[in-house]
Parts: structure tokens; C-alpha cells; sequence
């Protein structure tokens, strides 16, 4: 926070939203690494460790849209840094492997992309990875 005072705001907003106040979920039913998940628009699931262990992105192949999570983020919370990026390092559990993720996304070719937090990105799936790799970690 000291070294990125303007992701204050952004948090803050998030705080009176009610962020502090959420509870975790008990029972839930594991998603699988690969493959279509049988629900409604049948997404395809992208195996994308490093903000977490069991990170997953879906992508609605015929739609050609790609929801990141927040592997790729186009607002980082933390730090007010807008456009294509990965979360910064103090809220991403391996930055390196975040950044290695980035290369299934991109497999995926979707024209639209909707990330975790921030806008959606119109640049397509291949330029947005290749941004947040030159950004590189915060």
C-alpha cells in the first residue's frame, strides 16, 4: 500500500462494497483442470496457476470470449494500474507462473476478454498476454 498509494482508492471502493464482510464458501464441488464444464454455454476450462494454485479461466468457444479471473486483469486492485496485466505480487501466489499461464490464454484466440477486475479488453486475447508480459510483474 505504501509503495502504490493509488490502488487506495480502489480498495477502499471495494471495502464499502462490502469485500471485508464476505464469507468463504464450505461446501463447494472441485472443478475440474481441463475440459467442458457441463453447465449452460458449455465453457471450456483453462488451467491457469500462479495467482493461485487451482487457478482456472473459461472460455465460451463459440462466443470467443475468454473470462481470466484474475490471471490477466485489466484494473489491479492493489495498485491502480489499469490495462492488460497480471495482479501484483503481494496478491499472486507465484508471479513467474501467472506470467507462464498467460500462454493457454492466448492458445485460446478469444476476441473478447473479461478479466477478474477491470473493464472488459476489445484487443483480443494475443495482445492483451503480450502486454502484461512486457508490464511483467508490479
Amino acid at each position: 500500500m505504501m509503495t502504490h498509494p493509488s490502488g487506495l482508492p480502489v480498495l477502499a471502493r471495494m471495502a464499502k462494497a462490502g469485500a471485508l464482510r464476505v464469507k468463504g464458501l464450505g461446501d463447494t464441488t472441485p472443478m475440474p483442470d481441463t475440459g467442458t464444464l457441463p453447465v449452460p454455454g458449455a465453457p471450456e476450462v483453462i488451467y491457469s496457476p500462479g495467482h493461485t494454485a487451482g487457478h482456472c479461466g473459461l472460455f465460451l468457444r463459440d462466443r470467443n470470449i475468454l473470462f481470466t479471473g484474475d490471471t490477466l486483469v485489466t484494473l489491479d486492485p492493489y495498485t491502480g494500474r489499469k490495462g492488460p496485466h497480471i495482479v501484483a505480487g503481494a496478491a499472486t501466489a507465484n508471479s513467474i507462473q501467472n506470467l507462464e499461464s498467460l500462454t493457454q490464454f492466448a492458445a485460446t484466440g478469444a476476441s473478447l476478454v473479461l478479466p477478474g477486475h477491470g473493464e472488459p479488453c476489445h484487443l483480443g486475447i494475443e495482445d492483451a498476454v503480450a502486454i502484461a508480459r512486457r508490464h511483467g510483474p508490479a
